[in-house]
């Protein structure tokens, strides 16, 4: 077999050591190499349980954390909350996807970041706020995507700026002059955006020309009389095409 890779071997557990072999075997509900539960093999034991779910809870405390894993995939939800700390964390990982959104609590300060990711995704929004502080930058993300608009403003000084991003596009239009002076100007032109046009007077001097050209476009025509030149030639340019429409003899026109 020079040159050629050489053939996958597939895990074959003895059947001996089955304490399932007089039912399933026999049934034709599992075959060595296959569909086994003893076997060390993710895919075998995840078709074993599939085709035979009943056993599931038997193996939530096997030594195997793969297996473990599998098994809370099938078993009953309410045989679950006792895994909660389970010492590996894609067992954890797996508890979070299947646990009721009422029971996430237990798992709010797990070590893993995935684990929270899940349970930011999943628990009732009553609760979402528990999450608000959370050292990873990803779970704070899914908070303010999920938190009603009314509860945003504790977010508005997030120290990720992806987070004050999310911020900035929900937050309610009568709030959004509270981050018109964010340190980073993506979420002050998200903000440039979506502000009131009398708010919006406010950041026709920001540092940002993007900012001040949205702003432009958004502030009433008077704003923009006395306004000095901008060094930005769009900036001018879309001041003075402002101020062109709004002229006497544009309106004759």
């Amino acid at each position: 077999m020079s040159g050629q890779e050489s053939p996958v071997t597939l895990p074959v557990a003895d059947c001996s050591l089955c304490p399932f072999r007089g039912k399933t075997l026999l049934m034709g509900r599992c075959m060595p190499g296959d569909t086994c539960i003893t076997a060390e093999s993710g895919r075998q034991i995840d078709r074993f349980l599939r085709i035979n779910p009943a056993y599931a809870e038997h193996y939530l405390h096997d030594p195997f954390w793969e297996r473990r894993a599998i098994a809370v995939r099938y078993a009953p939800q309410k045989a679950l909350l006792e895994m909660v700390n389970d010492e590996d964390e894609v067992v954890r990982r797996a508890v979070a996807y299947r646990l009721p959104p009422t029971q996430l609590n237990a798992l709010i300060n797990d070590a893993d970041r995935e684990v929270r990711m899940t349970v930011a995704d999943r628990i009732p929004t009553e609760q979402l706020e528990q999450l608000a502080d959370d050292s990873d930058y990803i779970v704070r993300l899914t908070v303010a995507r999920r938190l009603p608009q009314g509860r945003l403003f504790r977010l508005i000084r997030d120290r990720d700026v992806e987070v004050r991003k999310v911020v900035a596009e929900r937050l309610p239009e009568v709030s959004l002059a509270l981050m018109a002076h964010d340190e980073a100007p993506e979420v002050r032109r998200i903000i440039a955006e979506r502000i009131d046009s009398e708010d919006a007077v406010a950041l026709l001097n920001d540092p940002d020309w993007v900012v001040r050209y949205t702003a432009v476009q958004r502030v009433p025509a008077d704003a923009l009389r006395d306004l000095p030149d901008d060094p930005e030639p769009d900036v001018q340019a879309a001041v003075q095409a402002r101020l062109a429409s709004q002229s006497p003899t544009s309106e004759l026109k």
